[in-house]
Order: structure tokens, then C-alpha cells, then sequence
């Protein structure tokens, strides 16, 4: 019986299950969704049983397509910055404050003036953020004594699963971000912050490598999930990490392209090189870490767009047997490059990385009366891919540099917002085989853990296959560079009246 894997992907809004071949193709796949509850302004929570629950039935209908027996091992990818306690018997104490939630900003505050952003920083090589997991577990202290004296440990999404299949507490290294007491440099819990904190250390669990099999699935998660008891399950790591392995981007310079609803960039670096405005990693890939950054602007901007003013695009892919976008894609094409001077920033929740601005506001520059729909949408995948470049110059700045980029993500299926990603940066774009590279990613994990693979580099070797890559175009690259300068320029000119609103 041939061998397989099962990467499972636990994301905001649902979680899924996918069972892959040695050779990394799709078996079989689930999904299953689950909602976030937000209480009250700045509360973004959800409960991690339901997560399990949701894994039990995805797991359940995957199985009805794929022998049990043939799955060597388990790999678990899972949303960042989570803060789940459980107690000595494994038990949820309360729901998770997710990775949107922004409750401990009044305590963020506090620390940095405290302690002060220079110590954070120079341990962790992040800024503190409400956000992250270690503001929600200071949270937990004042807001829910209660809990924070029974929690036992605080789990990560990924090492809660973890523990539910195999019952073994962890924290995987690519996880280690959220917490400014981690130290990114040697990879370990820096214990004298934790007291300058006031995080007790006993409630974080031990660091492992993502590969690392941490135990195996126990009878009663068989009983739950179908898996058969002794399956090896590797500690996993975070969605994006494993995204970027699932893309095969694992040596320095290499770097994933996130195309989904955000939009965003991981850089693969071989040193541990800090950027105040980049967001910095462990990868899930040993002796690497990964630069980051992210704009809420990627595809989510360009269906916003299709929603709200593409109608009759809508109604052509319907008589045509084709999609809105394909339609879209068509018109903005014949578009000259630089959309005629339109200009979009795609700043439609504030924005991320590099400029973290949550008052910042999307703008459309440079309308008049020849300017059709196709002009803008051309124009709002332009702005997203500006927001790319802005990122990479900014990663620069530390001293790394991109090769070449591997898209991920629905954006993916557009050759044309591919070439524009190409043409506006300057680095070409490859697009990898698998549409479930996060999930690939996650079993590739179990893989290398379990001697599937010998080493990553064999394992994205048999794995990821290059469909396509798109090439920059130096004349067009001339020509969105004079776009990229008015990007730039209109941010900075219109940040004041931003802060205004």
C-alpha cells in the first residue's frame, strides 16, 4: 500500500483536511466552518472545540476516500497568535482571543513604557502588538484571574490540536513570534523577560522543531476522527510558515507571494535579520527564518471591486460559462500598463506592513472622464501589487533580497495580475502546482518527520512542481516605477487628513 500524509489547516473560518501522495498530489479533501464571535469592540474570539470538532468531521469525510492505514503521519498548520489555557486535565478554560483581536492594546501601552520597545524588540526582533499571544495571556491575569491560575499551559491553534490527537503539550518554534519573550535569535524562552513581563514560564509549554513527532494519535482520538491509533503527528507550525514550505520556498532569498483574501510576502533568510516595520519568524524549516509582511488589500480588494461594480461581468461569465474574474481579467488587459495614471492604494481596513496604520484609507488618484471600469481594475490589482513592492524595498533595508516569487493563493489563477506582480517589482513570479500549499506544506512536515523525506530539500524536490513562472518586463517595469512613486507619494501626502477620519 502506497504511503500518504494528511496536512490539516486550521484557519479563521473553517478548518481543512487534505491527504497527499509522496509525490505531493491531492488524494483527497474536506472542509469544514466555524464562526468568530466578537462581543465587544476589539473582541475577535472563537472556541477551540469547535476547531476540533470541525477537524473530527473533516478528518471523518477525508477517510471515506482515503485507507487509514496508509497515512504515515500528520502534520498540523494553524492561524497565528491564538492563546488557548488549558488546565492539568486538557480542559478549554474560555474561547481564544484570535489573531484580530485587539483587547490588550491598553496593556501594550504599558509595557512598552515600562519596559520599553528597544528590550522587546532586541529579544523577540518584533514590536509588541495587541494582537499577539503574549498581551492576551497578560490579559487573561487581569481581566480572568481565574483562568490564568488554572491554565496548566497556553497552547498555540496548531499545538492545541496537537495535544488533542496524541495528548502531548507543545509549542512549536515557528509559533514563537506572538510571545516578546521568546528570543528569535537562539530560538528559545528568554526567562529573564518573562519575569520583566510578568509571564509565569510554567505556562509555556516546550519548544520543539515544526518537523519534530511529538507523539502519536491515541485511541480516543481514533475513536473521534477515524485515524487509527499510533499515527505519528509532527508538531506543525504556523499557516504562513507551512504555506511557504508547501510553496517550496525553503533556501535564503527565495520568497512566497501570499495571493488570498491579504495579500503579503515571506522572505527566507538563513540569519535571523530584524526589521521594525516587518513582521519576523522562525520558518518551520530548521536553521531558517522568515521576513514577512502583509497588506489586507490582495484579493479580498479586487472582490470587493467584482461585488460592488462589476455587474455586468457577472452577467457575461454567466451567458459564457466562464467567472466574473476571467471577465474582468479580459477588460483590464487591454489596459495599458500604469492604468493611465489611475492610481489605487489598497488600504480598504487601514494597513499592515510597512506602514501598521490602522486609520489608513483606500484612495483612487488620478480619475477623469476617459477612465472606464477596465481602467480600474487594472488599477486595483496595480495598487496590490505596489503594496508587494513596498514590502520588499522595505525587507531591503535589513539586508535581504527576494529572488524569485512563489505565488500562492486564489490571485494565483490570474495571468495577469501574475505579470503585473512580475513587471511592478522587478522579480519573477513562479506558480507552483498545488492549490493547497498550506495544507502541503503542513503534511510535508509529518513527512521529514517520519523519514518519508530525507530532508526538506528532498521533499519540495518530489512535491512542488513549477506550472509556470512569468518574467519582468524592463519597459514596463520603467513604466510603473513613475506609478509606484505617486503610490508612495499619496500616502505620505494624505496621512494627516487619514488620521483625521
Amino acid at each position: 500500500m502506497k504511503q500518504t500524509l494528511l496536512g490539516i489547516d486550521i484557519g479563521t473560518s473553517a478548518c481543512k483536511a487534505a491527504a497527499f501522495d509522496e509525490e505531493g498530489r491531492v488524494l483527497a479533501q474536506a472542509s469544514e466552518p466555524y464562526g468568530v464571535s466578537q462581543p465587544a469592540p476589539g473582541y475577535a474570539q472563537q472556541d477551540p472545540e469547535e476547531w476540533w470538532a470541525a477537524v473530527c468531521r473533516a478528518i471523518g469525510a477525508l477517510l471515506s476516500q482515503v485507507d487509514p492505514k496508509s497515512i504515515a503521519g500528520v502534520g498540523i498548520d494553524g492561524q497565528s497568535w491564538s492563546a488557548i489555557p488549558v488546565d492539568a486535565g486538557g480542559e478549554v478554560l474560555c474561547d481564544t482571543p484570535i489573531w484580530m483581536d485587539t483587547r490588550a492594546s491598553g496593556i501594550c501601552q504599558r509595557l512598552r513604557e515600562e519596559i520599553g520597545e528597544e528590550r522587546l524588540f532586541s529579544v523577540c526582533g518584533n514590536p509588541l502588538q495587541p494582537t499577539y499571544t503574549l498581551p492576551k495571556i497578560l490579559w487573561y491575569r487581569e481581566q480572568l484571574p481565574q483562568v490564568y491560575r488554572r491554565a496548566e499551559k497556553i497552547l498555540q491553534s496548531n499545538s492545541f490540536l496537537a495535544y488533542r490527537l496524541t495528548g502531548v503539550l507543545s509549542q512549536d518554534l515557528s509559533q514563537g513570534y506572538g510571545l516578546s519573550c521568546f528570543s528569535m535569535k537562539n530560538l528559545c524562552w528568554d526567562k529573564d523577560l518573562c519575569r520583566e513581563l510578568g509571564v509565569d514560564p510554567r505556562l509555556l509549554p516546550d519548544l520543539v522543531p515544526s518537523h519534530r513527532i511529538i507523539g502519536s494519535v491515541t485511541s480516543q482520538a481514533a475513536r473521534l476522527t477515524g485515524l487509527l491509533p499510533g499515527t505519528p503527528v509532527a508538531a506543525g507550525g504556523l499557516d504562513a510558515a507551512c504555506g511557504t514550505l508547501g510553496a517550496g520556498v525553503i533556501d535564503p532569498g527565495q520568497t512566497q507571494e501570499q495571493g488570498g483574501q491579504a495579500g503579503g510576502m515571506s522572505l527566507c533568510m538563513d540569519r535571523c535579520a530584524a526589521h521594525k516595520q516587518l513582521i519576523l519568524g522562525a520558518h518551520v524549516v530548521p536553521d531558517r527564518w522568515l521576513l514577512q509582511g502583509g497588506t489586507v488589500g490582495g484579493g479580498g480588494a479586487v472582490k470587493w471591486f467584482e461585488e460592488e461594480f462589476c455587474r455586468a461581468e457577472r452577467e457575461t461569465a454567466a451567458q459564457k460559462g466562464t467567472s466574473p474574474y476571467f471577465e474582468m481579467d479580459r477588460e483590464a488587459q487591454a489596459i495599458a500598463p500604469g492604468s493611465e495614471g489611475l492610481v489605487f492604494l489598497p488600504y480598504m481596513a487601514g494597513e499592515r506592513s510597512p506602514i501598521w496604520d490602522p486609520k489608513a484609507k483606500g484612495v483612487f488618484y488620478g480619475m477623469d472622464f476617459s477612465k472606464t471600469r477596465a481602467h480600474f481594475i487594472r488599477a486595483v490589482m496595480e495598487g496590490v501589487a505596489y503594496s508587494l513592492r513596498h514590502n520588499l524595498e522595505t525587507a531591503e533595508e535589513s539586508g535581504v533580497s527576494a529572488g524569485v516569487l512563489s505565488t500562492v493563493g486564489g490571485a494565483g489563477n490570474s495571468p495577469l495580475w501574475c505579470q503585473i506582480k512580475a513587471d511592478v517589482t522587478g522579480k519573477p513570479i513562479s506558480l507552483p502546482n498545488s492549490a493547497t500549499a498550506t495544507a502541503l506544506g503542513a503534511a510535508l512536515l509529518a513527512g521529514v518527520g517520519v523519514g518519508m523525506y530525507q530532508s526538506f530539500d528532498q521533499a519540495v524536490k518530489e512535491t512542488v512542481k513549477i506550472k509556470k513562472t512569468y518574467l519582468p518586463n524592463p519597459e514596463r517595469k520603467a513604466l510603473y516605477d513613475r506609478g509606484y512613486r505617486t503610490y508612495l507619494e499619496l500616502y505620505r501626502s494624505l496621512k494627516p487628513l487619514m488620521q483625521e477620519g
